[in-house]
């Protein structure tokens, strides 16, 4: 990616307000607890013609034991690592607090530009406030009010000034299918996405909840190239206590929806339970393809049926949607992970696929006559012609004398029918009758 900039700052001075003012979307998770940001979270943004991307970081916290705390530390780091510039965010209400002294300490040894932000002045007298942050030695400040925008210009035009000049836009570049990794807490989305990437890019810690937002991450590799989007894990509502948490399942059901493909990794140990059950069942409303990883292989003592038993088992809790791939891998020995992307891809092309009309006819009318819908008070249903719509996710009409009479049984005979006959292996698929 060209043209990153950073967030930097201890937890609490304002990194996400201004981060979903940059990008003018709410995609980092804001509230007044300290250290709701974990992850570095990713966005677009857009200035006097320059495109850059933003990451937003965890508050820098030194000398802390908090599992948390040691990991927001060392994402902190990799995220100055990657940026060509870095924004540092202090808070002209506390003033300069140790822990401002640390994190200026770090970026005094970069050799990128650091603009030094003085957030929360909002009046006049603030503004004289701000004098006191020329001690950090990080030279000239820009005072902003994230929270209403003040100032956010100015040092927008600051910012673009010491960007790189935007590379030419490829005009045939297209837009990356989207795979969100899905599941319930602690499955093991983020190790998932970490042994695929290389790099630990996510926090992975035993504590349930550890991935509250959204995140995209480009991958190219092997041959693939999408941006997959790691997600908070998604539990029932009864146990949703805090608000934060609230927010990390809504982000994750926006990410369901506007992906192409749901990757869902269920945990092993636990079997296939119902919260598992419940986000196939979200993915499918949306008419998202889905692949099952079951994950954590490793930790399962396996006899000669084990497998085929355990795939039996979630297909049953599946039906009538069973023509989903299933996959036993392990994140941690890297077990069947390549299989698991391939697999992915494939139900992308399946998702995607157009199926002529004549040759649709050709396969499902002799089906049909073969095989007609039963009659219902002494009426009989023909149906004289079939094709697939031209919609996103595949959708198939099919045109009769009376449409009323067709009932849920033959429609999915149809269903049936048609996978039987074309590969759409993880594509949930509609099936209309209509009047001719």
């Amino acid at each position: 990616m060209n043209n990153i900039v950073a967030i930097v700052g201890r937890p609490n001075v304002g990194k996400s307000t201004f981060f979903n003012r940059l990008i003018q979307r709410r995609e980092a998770i804001v509230d007044a607890v300290s250290g709701v940001t974990r992850d570095r979270n990713y966005g677009k943004s857009e200035w006097n013609g320059k495109e850059f991307s933003v990451i937003d970081t965890g508050g820098y916290i030194k000398g802390s034991e908090d599992v948390f705390e040691a990991e927001i530390r060392r994402q902190v780091e990799l995220a100055i690592d990657e940026a060509d510039v870095i924004l540092f965010i202090v808070d002209v209400e506390e003033g300069i607090t140790p822990m401002d002294d640390e994190v200026a300490k770090l970026l005094r040894k970069v050799t990128k530009p650091v603009m030094l932000v003085v957030n929360k002045v909002d009046n006049a007298m603030r503004v004289k406030d701000a004098v006191e942050f020329y001690s950090l030695g990080l030279g000239e400040y820009f005072t902003i009010a994230g929270m209403n925008g003040s100032g956010t210009g100015e040092l927008l035009d600051a910012l673009v000034e010491v960007l790189p000049d935007p590379q030419p836009k490829d005009e045939n570049e297209k837009e990356l299918p989207r795979f969100a990794v899905v599941g319930r807490p602690n499955a093991g989305k983020s190790s998932f996405i970490n042994a695929l990437i290389g790099e630990d890019r996510y926090i992975v810690t035993d504590i349930a909840g550890t991935t509250r937002d959204a995140i995209d991450t480009p991958y190219n590799r092997f041959g693939f190239e999408f941006s997959l989007v790691d997600t908070a894990g998604i539990r029932r509502k009864a146990k949703v206590k805090e608000d934060l948490e609230f927010y990390s399942v809504m982000r994750s059901i926006r990410a369901i929806e506007h992906s192409d493909i749901c990757i869902l990794v269920i945990d092993a140990t636990r079997g296939f339970e119902g919260q598992d059950q419940s986000i196939f069942w979200l993915a499918e409303k949306n008419r998202k393809g889905v692949v099952i990883l079951v994950n954590k292989w490793d930790l399962v003592e396996k006899e000669t049926m084990t497998t085929r038993d355990y795939e039996k088992k979630i297909r049953e809790e599946l039906q009538p949607f069973t023509d989903v791939p299933i996959l036993f891998v392990s994140a941690l020995t890297k077990q069947r992970l390549l299989k698991a992307l391939e697999t992915a891809v494939e139900v992308f092309e399946n998702r995607k696929q157009r199926i002529a009309t004549s040759k649709f006819n050709e396969v499902m009318l002799p089906i049909i006559e073969h095989n007609p819908p039963p009659a219902l008070k002494g009426k009989y249903v023909k149906i004289k012609f079939c094709m697939q719509l031209p919609t996103p996710t595949p959708q198939f009409v099919f045109f009769c004398n009376m449409p009323q009479y067709v009932k849920d049984p033959y429609k999915r005979f149809i269903e049936n029918k048609i996978r039987e006959n074309y590969n759409l292996t993880g594509v949930p698929i509609d099936v209309y009758f209509r009047q001719k």
